[in-house]
């Protein structure tokens, strides 16, 4: 599973199911004139708050988390990761049925007034609604698509078949057997005549136009999932762009980029909108 391709909202999604699970621990209920040290249930004593909110919401909380950081098989053609939205909107609806209809207080032998919902109960209530909240809203809001772990930035690399700047082979660099500039003469060359006296300069040649501007590899990140496409103009998608981790564009075509993934496969980034360059 690679880590860098998690966002905020799995973030989110992450701390929220920690702590449904820290208040599977605590008091579910909360009894009026019970004594301090009472031993009052908590969510693992009450098999319909353990199977509707504790492990509904945790479970799906892996699924969004594990769907979004690497490919999962789809059985019966169902994404996991809805499957897992929906699970925490389940988790989230039953915590607020049991807040709503706290356990009967005949067990406590008082009136049904005396017996409210616990710290565990409204704390498993707040962290299914914002699991359920974070799952549905991550790819509706760009805030919560951001990486949650930044990507370090690489190092600009060099055009392809370019030399530092200075050495052998750079074009402002001497190259041997050639006239040094500034008009110095070569090691072993005649000096030049001078022109005669009321002599018409000639004409100096055109400076050569600057070629166009050529491309020039970058590194670039992408803000959501995005496929990449074969570079023969296959529709069937050769791989899958994550965010949070950086690859290399080698070419332009069209509005596209030919970029390279880490394993060296290349093809083609039809939708370049919104990419961070390195």
């Amino acid at each position: 599973m690679n880590i860098r391709s998690l966002t905020r909202g799995d973030g989110v999604v992450i701390g929220a199911a920690v702590l449904l699970f820290i208040a599977s621990f605590l008091d579910l209920y909360s009894v009026d004139g019970a004594p301090d040290d009472a031993d009052l249930p908590s969510a693992w004593a009450s098999g319909p708050v353990v199977m509707g909110v504790v492990l509904a919401g945790i479970i799906g909380a892996a699924l969004v988390v594990v769907s979004r950081g690497m490919q999962l098989p789809k059985p019966a053609g169902l994404d996991l990761g809805q499957v897992g939205i929906a699970f925490t909107i389940f988790a989230a609806w039953s915590a607020l049925g049991n807040v709503f209809d706290p356990l009967s207080a005949a067990d406590y032998g008082s009136s049904s007034d005396t017996v409210s919902a616990g710290v565990g109960l409204i704390l498993a209530l707040v962290a299914t609604v914002v699991m359920a909240g974070a799952a549905v809203a991550t790819p509706l809001v760009p805030a919560l698509q951001a990486g949650l772990v930044p990507a370090p930035k690489p190092p600009q690399p060099q055009p392809y078949g370019a030399q530092p700047p200075g050495g052998y082979g750079y074009p402002g660099a001497q190259q041997p057997g050639q006239p040094g500039q500034h008009g110095q003469q070569p090691y072993g060359g005649q000096p030049q005549p001078g022109q005669p006296f009321g002599a018409q300069p000639q004409p100096q040649a055109q400076a050569p136009q600057p070629p166009a501007a050529e491309f020039s590899p970058f590194w670039f990140a992408v803000p959501v999932p995005r496929p990449l496409f074969a570079e023969d103009g296959s529709p069937t998608p050769i791989a899958e762009l994550a965010p949070g981790t950086w690859y290399l564009a080698v070419e332009q075509r069209g509005p596209g980029l030919v970029a390279q993934t880490q394993d060296g496969r290349r093809g083609v980034l039809q939708d370049t909108s919104g990419i961070q360059r390195g």
